[in-house]
């Protein structure tokens, strides 16, 4: 008798047309124009998805966690990656091919619950983002996105240490210069809302930011 499916065991293991791939920190997992055959699933680790325009410049539109899917737009028929994704750290990867992920999704009703689940909350998160850019100050921007950066894995914990981000990496995902969110940086630190303790701890204080008028 075959075993019932779970999607947390599917994608916690290798298997027919799934692997995992370890990265260091720094190492690219796929370029913007490569060809795009995989769906990948972060098991460990935090990811960095950034776009180079034709004139050279770099925006980071992500960060993603463990629990994150990344890569699908293969199975919607994109020929190439849109993006480059880069290991922030050590990371463990489950890569599925894009024959598998189409089989499962459709063969297995847990799994695909799962992954609309997730493309739907991550389509919230875009508009959400949206609205940010075009209606936040760039104090606000960079509030936002410390606690979503230190939401990842846990979303219960009231503060975290978070893994290292650069300031050249914050002021490209919100939009403005190193210069300003070191400015911020600082008086959010003075304030009480984020430390530097054996990495950053974002306190949930920082949410005064994003609702004071």
């Amino acid at each position: 008798m075959s075993r019932p499916f779970e999607a947390s065991i599917y994608l916690a293991t290798t298997g027919l047309n799934r692997k995992i791939v370890n990265y260091s920190k720094g190492q690219v997992i796929f370029h913007q124009g490569d060809p795009a055959g995989t769906v990948l699933y972060i098991q460990t680790g935090s990811v960095k998805i950034t776009v180079n325009s034709s004139s050279g410049k770099e925006a980071v539109i992500a960060l993603l966690g463990p629990g994150n899917f990344f890569g699908e737009g293969c199975i919607a028929g994109r020929p190439v990656r849109v993006a480059t994704a880069t290991a922030m750290g050590p990371t463990s990867v489950l890569e599925i091919k894009k024959s598998e992920m189409i089989r499962v999704i459709h063969q297995e009703h847990e799994f695909a619950d799962r992954f609309v689940t997730y493309m739907l909350k991550r389509n919230v998160r875009i508009e959400e983002d949206l609205v940010d850019q075009l209606f936040n100050s760039s104090e606000k921007r960079l509030a936002r996105a410390l606690l979503l950066i230190a939401r990842y894995g846990n979303e219960e914990k009231a503060e975290k240490i978070v893994a290292h981000v650069s300031q050249e990496t914050l002021a490209e995902m919100i939009g403005t210069t190193r210069g300003r969110v070191s400015f911020f940086m600082n008086k959010f630190r003075k304030l009480g809302f984020i430390k530097y303790n054996g990495g950053l701890q974002v306190n949930d204080s920082l949410l005064r930011v994003i609702l004071h008028d």
